[in-house]
């Protein structure tokens, strides 16, 4: 299965999955099993699958055929090429191609000059107006074609200019672009490029990012600490007639390969083989030069030989566009699909599935909740009714007055939970202040302060270990003052069922330890960012000022979705004791009824306890329902050709 039918595979098994997540969001809301917690899984589940991205980064020096690649694993169906891809530099700029339905189909240019500025990327997407917009027209590839041909134009600046950019050091003259004869030199034109068209593979999710070579990666902190580590696949792309080159090794120790990550994601194309393709030569020794380049390059890299592909990008296009099956197959490029396929799409999969399995899991549990104090309450109300059968009128009173006695009570205890409540928020605060955006401010200060000193810093290392060290340390307080809230719940809820015949149970703590994983990976990114490469550009004030912003952008994004789980926790804490108060308020008004009924008319305790019997009954079916729904999303199959049972669904409601 090629990675196209892969991950057509898998949009298919989101939508249904939402669609799923939809009706049964649906049910529950007519059952009353929706309260505040419930609803805020159900949403975030929804989201979630929804939003779902999977990135591909391709990585390459200039002149590995990475752009025509592109077109022949993505665009191959427009029958032509779609991404520039002709000899010498295509590429100038990172472009990112994906699909919002809130963005009419265009591309998207951001200026070279903003990197004059302080702002990070991610800043910058905020500002629309900043970038210049072209409109495609996605039914029409050679207009569309033509309009990308603007992500590889140049302009031309003084050597002044070109250092200012970044494009220009005086310490390493070996990589510096050439000096015209008018002293100018060429630069991208454009800082960053976005392409939002809606083809099938983007709208369902796929996230393409089309960087360019070693001398733009490096001038863009971004891209190496924040866009290139968060991609879930990397190819990475070799020529086979020159295997691994100085630059190409220059990119891969730099920006690809970090100690302690999961280097499975990473894919090394050994591209245009038909460079190889030999008339003098017999197949079989076309075949082991491949191999032996395969193998070397592995070596070089690191990586296991299963892990370096050979492939023609160009021939695998040409085959696809005029269906030859024949040079499709000589190209190798069906291999490369297979080995994204499995690799790439396959564990995100895994990854998705299991996050959902887990929600799933929890949102059963606080379903299942609501229908326990339902089902508690109705015993009571059994054992206490049955035990009216044959009494006297004075002993039906006592009872009433008896219940109203205990609704008074109860009504009175309010004093009591709300202490409950007042000792979970004053906890509470502390965590949301340990995880708040002025907290991860006042902590990047110093690091900020040390980056914007004058000169080469020496000591810019020692200021991110640091910094990172506090930052582990505010985690970990973190999750100590959330398992100091875990142990004050589990005690006063334990003591509230004992007191009120509540079933209030502590929702599962909030799990910091993701959150400590993604700083240490951030941590490696950026310390190996800091190597003796990088020192010289550190010494730039607004190079050095774009990091640490960098760095804010994406620690932001840990702390608030840490943040976002402690709230769904309380959420969850809070909606179970609402519940519960709602549940045994409703109760006490069933018990009074059902007495006055007694009292009213000789039949009116069989009739009340027939309609307990057919109330449980109910609840039971309830009960199996909720797990026959939750049970069909845990298991919706990944294949797009099974319905989904929608009927089921609706008729259940």
């Amino acid at each position: 299965m090629s990675f196209n039918e892969q991950f057509d595979q898998h949009g298919a098994w989101r939508r249904e999955f939402a669609l799923r997540l939809k009706l049964l969001s649906e049910w529950m809301k007519d059952h009353d099993l929706l309260n505040a917690a419930v609803e805020e899984r159900l949403q975030r589940l929804e989201s979630q699958v929804r939003s779902d991205k999977v990135m591909v980064a391709f990585v390459a020096e200039f002149s590995r055929g990475k752009s025509e690649l592109i077109n022949a694993i993505f665009f191959a169906g427009y029958g032509r090429r779609i991404m520039p891809a002709s000899a010498g530099r295509t590429t100038m700029c990172p472009t990112e191609l994906g699909y919002d339905a809130d963005v009419p189909p265009c591309l998207r240019l951001l200026p070279i000059e903003t990197r004059l500025k302080p702002q990070a990327l991610m800043e910058w997407r905020m500002v629309p107006e900043k970038w210049t917009r072209v409109d495609l027209d996605v039914n029409d590839p050679v207009q569309l074609a033509k309009a990308l041909e603007k992500v590889a134009e140049v302009r031309r600046v003084t050597k002044e200019e070109a250092r200012a950019l970044g494009f220009w050091h005086d310490e390493t003259p070996e990589d510096n672009p050439r000096i015209d004869a008018d002293g100018m030199i060429e630069v991208p034109k454009w800082r960053h490029a976005l392409i939002n068209i809606a083809h099938p593979l983007l709208k369902q999710g796929l996230v393409i990012l089309d960087t360019p070579g070693l001398n733009a990666i490096g001038a863009e902190p971004e891209l190496t600490v924040s866009l290139i580590p968060q991609a879930h696949a990397v190819v990475f792309i070799l020529a086979a007639d020159t295997g691994v080159t100085k630059s190409d090794l220059a990119i891969w120790r730099e920006h690809l390969i970090t100690e302690g990550d999961d280097n499975d994601a990473r894919l090394v194309v050994l591209n245009k083989i038909d460079t190889l393709w030999d008339a003098l030569s017999s197949p079989a020794q076309i075949q082991a030069q491949i191999d032996r380049q395969r193998a070397t390059s592995a070596e070089i890299l690191g990586l296991p030989m299963a892990q370096v592909i050979p492939v023609s990008a160009q021939k695998g296009l040409v085959a696809k566009v005029t269906g030859d099956d024949k040079l499709l197959k000589a190209s190798c490029l069906p291999g490369l699909e297979l080995a994204l396929a499995q690799g790439v799409m396959g564990q995100r999969q895994k990854i998705l599935r299991s996050a959902v399995a887990a929600g799933i899991v929890e949102l059963r549990a606080e379903a299942g909740r609501v229908i326990h104090i339902r089902r508690r309450d109705l015993a009571e109300q059994m054992i206490e009714l049955r035990g009216l059968r044959g009494k006297n009128d004075s002993v039906i009173k006592h009872m009433r007055s008896r219940i109203e006695q205990e609704h008074g009570e109860f009504n009175t205890s309010g004093a009591k939970i709300q202490a409950v409540r007042s000792i979970h928020l004053k906890l509470l605060r502390e965590v949301f202040h340990l995880l708040g955006t002025p907290t991860l401010k006042t902590e990047l200060a110093e690091l900020t302060e040390a980056l914007k000193q004058p000169g080469i810093k020496l000591g810019v290392k020692k200021a991110y270990g640091q910094t990172f060290s506090r930052l582990r340390e505010g985690l970990q307080k973190a999750r100590s003052t959330s398992a100091e809230i875990q142990t004050m719940l589990s005690g006063s809820f334990k003591q509230l069922n004992s007191e009120f015949g509540f079933s209030l149970q502590a929702p599962k703590e909030p799990q910091m330890d993701r959150f400590m994983e993604d700083l240490e990976q951030i941590e490696r990114s950026h310390l190996q960012y800091l190597g003796v490469a990088n020192i010289l550009k550190l010494a730039q004030p607004e190079f050095s000022e774009r990091l640490v912003r960098a760095l804010a952008t994406r620690l932001r994004v840990v702390y608030e979705t840490a943040l976002g789980e402690v709230e769904l926790w309380n959420k969850s804490a809070a909606s179970q004791l609402d519940a519960q108060l709602k549940e045994r308020r409703k109760n006490f008004s069933r018990r009074i009824e059902a007495i006055e009924r007694i009292q009213q008319a000789a039949t009116g305790l069989d009739e009340r306890i027939a309609e307990i019997d057919a109330h449980e009954q109910a609840l039971t079916e309830l009960d199996g329902k909720l797990d026959e729904l939750t049970d069909q999303l845990v298991s919706a199959p990944a294949s797009p050709h099974e319905p989904v049972p929608a009927a089921a669904l609706t008729q259940a409601a």
